[in-house]
């Protein structure tokens, strides 16, 4: 028999079994440090181990059987060269069904099941003599395609970075004085004239209008200065750097006009922040002021989400800075707005987690919260929360309101102003917060609106959770 490493099915049984490293060690008569460098794959699973977990725990050893093994790299290797835009190595490969073979059935599974859905809908479409695509429910929406992209890049964008940055400097434009300078830029060198719509023109929904045949560029009487500047510097990204957003939305591979026309709305966007807000001059400042967002703010001469925003996309190599994830909803919850420059990813189900910060600020307007979180899989966050408004017209206009959410991990909170007299160390200081009901593990939370994927409803009546009985 061959040398297997196959560490990660060994701790998966034990954990189901609900056993300590120690324990399980124990029961095979082995040390304790001898069983942790098998699950870590340092050592090999021998012969003898495999048969004292047959012995002790009735394990049925085919569950390491190098035969199972095989068949789940052969189906793998046809999945991955079938699916895969990006290329999967064979090495790649063996290491998931070697140590995740229940991932990577489950994978197999979803890949089955997508081919059925495609037949079916390909079956529907000759029956109504319908395109497929007008009634294809299993792709993404265009939207989420933008976001996916964004979220590959760990929301920055460098090469979009890096020109403005450059543009911001060699047009001296002023931080928080920027408007003029933008202006005189879209005239001398594109001969494109910038004038604001009359007040009375307030219902009208645009910010800006740009008409191409009179070069004549038109901006919303309601917009503060931040909120022209970020405006003029849209309009410039795509004449300025309109080949690069070209170049990059093609590499975002959209699968249609709608998601191609939203990414390149959304890199022009990024742009622009980083055009008004440049890249080593921001961080400075963010540092300094130890990334307090409405000092930020004022002195950049923008708002609090736009400095949000910002401050999401700061993780340029050697110069990084915290990486945050940034939210923005509305009363309802649905988020209208998030990225993230680290790890953590957000819900694509589903509401999200009623305990959060961000649903509080809703019913203290205009005040920062924050939050200590910790999630089902133990990782601890640090949040805070704030409302923001838009209102563009007069008396009895509506207006639209939304919370903006900046979080970090836990272990750069200290780096912020807002963490100042929080006891960083304390369990008791933490919010049990999960992704949304429907993935989350946490049984007895008195807020869980639906039991968890794949989980019955509690019959015990004792029990705290959902019931779709009680109130």
């Amino acid at each position: 028999m061959e040398k297997i490493f196959m560490g990660v099915r060994l701790r998966r049984l034990r954990e189901e079994r609900g056993l300590t490293q120690a324990a399980l060690a124990g029961a095979l008569e082995l040390s304790p440090s001898y069983l942790n460098q098998i699950e870590r794959n340092q050592r090999p699973l021998t012969v003898a181990v495999l048969l004292k977990l047959n012995a002790v725990f009735g394990v049925d050893v085919q569950l390491f059987s190098e035969e199972a093994e095989a068949r789940l790299i052969t189906e793998l290797r046809e999945l991955f060269s079938d699916e895969a835009q990006e290329s999967v190595s064979l090495a790649e490969i063996r290491e998931l069904a070697t140590n995740m073979p229940a991932v990577a059935r489950t994978l197999l599974r979803q890949a089955q099941t997508q081919r059925q859905a495609n037949e079916r809908e390909e079956a529907l479409a000759v029956r109504l003599g319908l395109d497929r695509s007008e009634i294809s429910v299993g792709k993404r929406m265009p939207f989420e395609e933008v976001r996916d992209f964004f979220y590959a890049r760990r929301n920055h964008i460098a090469e979009l970075d890096e020109l403005a940055e450059r543009l911001a400097e060699a047009w001296q434009l002023r931080p928080g004085h920027t408007v003029e300078g933008l202006e005189n830029r879209l005239a001398r060198a594109h001969g494109i004239r910038t004038v604001r719509s009359t007040v009375d023109n307030a219902d009208n929904e645009f910010q800006r209008h740009f008409d191409s045949a009179r070069r004549v560029l038109t901006l919303s009487a309601q917009l503060e200065n931040g909120q022209a500047a970020f405006q003029l510097a849209t309009q410039l990204a795509f004449l300025e750097a309109g080949e690069l957003i070209d170049t990059l939305t093609t590499e975002a591979l959209p699968t249609s006009d709608e998601a191609r026309r939203l990414t390149r709305i959304g890199l022009a966007n990024y742009f622009a922040g980083a055009l008004i807000l440049p890249y080593r001059h921001f961080l400075h400042q963010a540092e300094r002021l130890h990334y307090d967002a409405e000092l930020l703010g004022r002195l950049f001469g923008v708002g609090f989400e736009t400095i949000c925003h910002r401050l999401s996309t700061l993780q340029r190599p050697g110069a990084s800075g915290v990486p945050f994830f940034f939210v923005r909803v509305d009363r309802a919850g649905n988020i209208s707005k998030r990225q993230s420059a680290t790890d953590f990813h957000f819900s694509r189900s589903g509401g999200t987690c009623p305990l959060w910060n961000i649903y509080e600020a809703f019913a203290q307007p205009g005040k920062i919260l924050t939050q200590l979180s910790a999630m089902p899989d133990g990782r601890r966050y640090f949040w805070i929360a704030r409302t923001v408004s838009h209102h563009y017209g007069g008396f009895g206009a509506a207006g639209k309101i939304y919370s903006v959410g900046l979080g970090c991990d836990l272990r750069h909170a200290e780096r912020l102003v807002y963490s100042r007299g929080l006891d960083l160390k304390d369990p008791g200081g933490f919010t049990p917060i999960g992704t949304n009901c429907k993935l989350c593990p946490r049984t007895d939370c008195l807020q869980r609106a639906f039991p968890q994927v794949g989980t019955s409803l509690p019959v015990d009546e004792n029990q705290r959770g959902f019931s779709p009985y009680t109130t």
